[in-house]
């Protein structure tokens, strides 16, 4: 028994180390630049954000409100007073959703991180996530012309942590927080993953994601439910899952419903959009991850 143990400890190790030195390059490059960002950047991004105020772009605003949502390195709970200091300037509710929603599904953080799953899926991830957060500004905009989509009365304004008067220790310490923050998920995802590529069948995974292209996305817009804590941690599943034959289409329905149900961003939101537009919330997430998974595996990626 001792012996069986051992081995087995010993393949787990392998598949572990395998995937911690193909990820964990581009896990520290997310943390130097998400930091990078949060300390240097973030201003620049809401002014630029605010700035849009005063332009006339109507529809078109989400496009741009999209881009900087993604750009905004800030977790919910940080994104949300922004958004509502947005509302006090009068910024139009269609373009703080399409900042609000690209926030809620990417970041330079996460999209740094998803390099390590090759060109395409991060092309797809961006692309997916851009234009999930644009098409919840143009149903606001369509749904919500003449009423409030936002109650942002309940949310309290939170101080921001970076405030060390040195540049240098002002980044150090954000990316110290980070690393504490990310640290423990993204470990979790590869031991995870390295029990996945050591017990569950190959087979298994091709029949599961990859063999019916339907099933596999509702499976695993589904699954991205339960299992997304951290963007970070979720890296390793889906390398590990695109390498035993998850579609296109399944990982980018797992990349949208994963983060947009992740609790804590459900716990924000819940508070600033009430019982009814949290549901509308919902079914939009669900309807949109599943019709651009099937997009993709049976248009964009056909064959």
């Amino acid at each position: 028994m001792a012996e069986i143990i051992r081995r087995e400890l010993l393949y787990l190790w392998y598949y572990f180390s395998i995937q911690a030195e193909q990820i964990i390059g581009y896990w520290l490059l997310g943390m130097a630049l998400g930091s990078l960002v949060s300390v240097f950047g973030k201003e620049k991004i809401h002014t630029l954000f605010t700035a849009m105020r005063n332009t006339k772009m109507g529809a078109c605003g989400v496009v741009p409100a999209s881009l900087l949502g993604i750009a905004s390195p800030l977790c919910m709970y940080g994104t949300i007073p922004i958004a509502a200091s947005f509302a006090e300037k009068g910024m139009a509710e269609d373009w703080i959703a399409a900042f609000v929603m690209s926030s809620i599904l990417l970041n330079p953080q996460l999209l740094s991180y998803s390099a390590a799953l090759g060109v395409p899926a991060l092309v797809i991830r961006f692309a997916a996530c851009f234009l999930c957060g644009a098409a919840a500004g143009i149903c606001v905009r369509l749904f919500f012309k003449d009423k409030h989509f936002f109650r942002f009365t309940k949310f309290e304004n939170l101080s921001s942590r970076d405030t060390d008067p040195n540049p240098l220790i002002r980044y150090l310490k954000n990316f110290g927080r980070n690393v504490k923050a990310t640290g423990g998920y993204f470990l979790a995802g590869i031991v995870i993953s390295a029990l996945f590529q050591r017990y569950v069948p190959q087979e298994a995974f091709g029949k599961l994601f990859g063999a019916n292209r339907g099933f596999g996305v509702l499976m695993a817009a589904t699954i991205g439910v339960p299992l997304y804590v951290c963007g970070g941690g979720t890296i390793p599943l889906l390398q590990a899952w695109l390498m035993n034959g998850m579609t296109m289409g399944s990982a980018a329905s797992f990349m949208i419903t994963g983060p947009a149900s992740k609790i804590t961003n459900l716990g924000a939101l819940k508070i600033v959009l009430g019982i009814k537009h949290f549901a509308l919330y919902v079914l939009f997430v669900i309807a949109f991850a599943l019709l651009s998974g099937l997009m993709i595996d049976y248009v964009i990626l056909r064959g």
